[in-house]
């Protein structure tokens, strides 16, 4: 009788589980439209507002500044233990969605950037929080579980292209609304249905004199190194795919800005399948093996669409959406790699290192890429900017891979 209750218990938490995966996945997806809200308007924010190359890139880095800012924040005074998640994700992603709104009262391209680096602060109290309470909930299937997080980040980070697309005959105000809105209907969710599983962690303490360790110990260093190369790429693809997609359909002589726009979104959106297919693999085959084959494939990508700029259509899509789907599907195994290598009384300093040099990096490449393409005289070949990033990064993970170390991760599997 007992094995019988034990046994139906059991399939209860399973359930549960996975119901509060689901409900906290759809709440990161509404949450997370703001950060791209205004990359996703950018062409006509540019011709409204007569904005320069500087104030342009900005707009995309504002929130990644403000990222970088409210995530060492938050790490220094403990807010994630200090408040409970639900509450803390909740009041940071309303304070996200008003703070997108503010692009509505016309504050101009100082306010707008001061705008989007508050988003991004506010962001940083929905997405790392968002990867602490899932875990609570797995130790089994974890990088799954994690993976599908951060496919939830990547669908919330494509939406507001899906929003451009269907409001083209309309100005940009439209697409700024409805990602406030959704904003606010995750701090809903959040707050009704956001709760902490059976496998809590202990206080995650940032200590500053812990920094060097990070860089000291050889595992760790070469895992945030294949962490650094994955953000050289990533955040700069996702800023400029839309720029980049609009010159190549000019190219091509055909589509609207609405076909960008939506062509946009598949891309960036299609990256859930390979947060899925990356969490599997990893729990199954070990992190590294995992890692290096995604940075390969992006980095591949990433060169080739310099050649298919000017078409076929088809082949430029299908390049596309093969790096949307590998250039975030290792993104969650980086952070998984460092909490099972360093020690855990530091793996809150450990985590913050990691996520703070990799969004700082991220500004850096944002920056440059247009720059990039302004001194090559065109859109083509800008992505071949990308490229070193995960090709160091898969050398990274595959040199790790041979340290002894590397069986502390994913079980052995390395």
């Amino acid at each position: 009788m007992s094995t019988v209750g034990g046994g139906r218990l059991g399939v209860a938490a399973d359930s549960e589980r996975w119901r509060v995966l689901s409900l906290l996945c759809l709440a990161v997806v509404l949450s997370l439209t703001t950060w791209f809200s205004a990359t996703a308007i950018l062409p006509e924010l540019k011709q409204e507002l007569a904005l320069g190359a500087s104030a342009e890139a900005w707009l995309t880095n504002g929130v990644q500044v403000g990222f970088v800012i409210g995530a060492l924040a938050a790490s220094l005074v403990n807010l994630p233990d200090l408040v409970r998640l639900s509450r803390l994700m909740a009041a940071a992603s309303l304070v996200a969605a008003l703070a997108n709104a503010t692009l509505l009262l016309h504050p101009g391209p100082g306010g707008i950037i001061a705008a989007r680096i508050v988003t991004g602060a506010a962001l940083a109290g929905v997405y790392p929080p968002a990867l602490k309470l899932v875990a609570t909930w797995f130790t089994r299937d974890r990088g799954l579980a994690l993976g599908a997080v951060i496919g939830a980040l990547t669908v919330g980070s494509a939406l507001p292209h899906l929003f451009r697309a269907v409001s083209t005959v309309l100005d940009w105000r439209p697409v700024v609304a409805a990602a406030s809105l959704a904003t606010a209907a995750g701090a809903l969710l959040f707050l009704l249905f956001a709760k902490e599983g059976p496998y809590p962690f202990g206080k995650a303490v940032f200590e500053p004199s812990r920094i060097g360790q990070v860089f000291r110990e050889k595992p760790l260093l070469l895992a945030n190194l294949g962490y650094l190369g994955h953000m050289w790429e990533l955040y700069a693809m996702w800023a400029w795919l839309l720029a980049y997609t609009r010159a190549a359909f000019d190219a091509q002589a055909i589509g609207t800005a609405a076909a960008a726009s939506l062509s946009t979104f598949f891309v960036v959106a299609s990256g859930i399948l390979g947060c899925l297919l990356g969490g599997y693999l990893s729990d199954r085959v070990g992190r590294t093996a995992t890692t290096a084959g995604m940075m390969v494939i992006s980095g591949s990508c990433a060169l080739l669409m310099g050649f298919l700029f000017t078409g076929p259509l088809w082949l430029f899509m299908l390049v596309a959406i093969v790096w949307g789907v590998s250039v975030i599907g290792d993104s969650a195994q980086f952070s998984a790699a460092v909490t099972e290598l360093t020690d855990r009384r530091f793996v809150g300093t450990a985590l913050s290192v990691q996520m703070g040099a990799g969004f700082a990096l991220t500004v850096l490449a944002i920056w440059l890429t247009p720059r990039f393409a302004d001194f090559i005289g065109g859109w083509r070949w800008a992505f071949l900017l990308l490229v070193p990033g995960p090709l160091l990064g898969a050398v990274a993970m595959l040199w790790l891979r041979n340290l002894p170390e590397s069986v502390k991760m994913a079980g052995g599997l390395r």
